[in-house]
């Protein structure tokens, strides 16, 4: 139940508040055409990204969101997470997500994850209640309790419970690794390094729903069981080297993407 009301919470409330900040309405926001993209972050777009900033999503988060942790640096996304009160809560973190959503296709990042039990490092999407749509997610979730693996997960109409560990050798925090996902009417593949590591063919447990690009960093006091014990040691930062997406029938985005290998 737990695990089920983070991302409630996060996408719910982000989204709302891009909605309302940016005077977007949902169904401007519905045109969006899910083209193929690869970022390198090089210079921040404000009109392809959105940063999250000055607000929490729940009890459960003990940081706030700020625009100051999320940072273009050198050819990388840095979000970051650090002490110092920021709104009713003792730390600050990052968190972007993208403007227009996207559907079936090739996602890819190259992440190197932040270090620290009690903290969450992930590469999702997601479309909910607050875009008048059910709450559709697909989750690669880095947890810092336990660098050597990635948690896997799909919601569909906010039923949850999905959940798979797939391995990550060498630790996530010591380098970047790449995680991927094909998303296909009838079939979700998920990837670690160029290696599939999870397949989903139950239709009931693939999302349908367009939806938006996320990444995050966040802690928590109390999702103890799910996230590791928090013990705050100086400041971190999960750093994204790319993304791409690719949409089915286009040419690869970068000559590494699986997408260039598989159907």
């Amino acid at each position: 139940m737990t695990v089920f009301l983070t991302p409630v919470w996060s996408r719910m409330m982000s989204s709302a508040l891009l909605v309302l900040g940016l005077g977007v309405s949902t169904a401007l926001a519905e045109e969006s055409t899910g083209k193929s993209f690869v970022e390198n972050f090089d210079v921040m777009d404000p009109s392809f990204w959105y940063v999250s900033n000055g607000w929490n999503n729940g009890a459960h988060q003990n940081c706030t969101w700020s625009k100051k942790l999320v940072r273009f640096d050198n050819g990388q996304l840095e979000l970051g997470f650090r002490d110092g009160r920021a709104g009713d809560r003792n730390y600050s973190c990052g968190e972007i997500q993208t403007k227009g959503r996207y559907r079936y296709g090739t996602y890819e990042a190259r992440i190197k994850a932040a270090t620290g039990s009690g903290l969450n490092s992930a590469f999702f999407t997601y479309i909910g209640p607050v875009h008048k749509k059910p709450h559709d997610e697909i989750d690669m979730e880095i947890l810092g309790k336990d660098m050597s693996q990635v948690q896997l997960n799909q919601y569909i109409s906010a039923k949850g419970g999905n959940e798979k560990l797939a391995d990550v050798a060498g630790d996530a925090d010591k380098a970047f690794n790449d995680y991927a996902f094909i998303w296909e009417p009838k079939r979700l593949r998920y990837f670690v390094n160029g290696k599939m590591v999870h397949e989903v063919t139950d239709p009931a447990k693939i999302p349908q729903e367009p939806q938006k690009i996320f990444f995050s960093l966040w802690g928590t006091d109390t999702l103890k069981g799910w996230m590791g014990q928090f013990a705050y040691r100086g400041p971190t930062a999960m750093r994204v080297d790319r993304v791409a997406f690719t949409a089915p029938g286009d040419a690869c985005q970068f000559p590494e993407s699986i997408a260039c290998q598989r159907n």
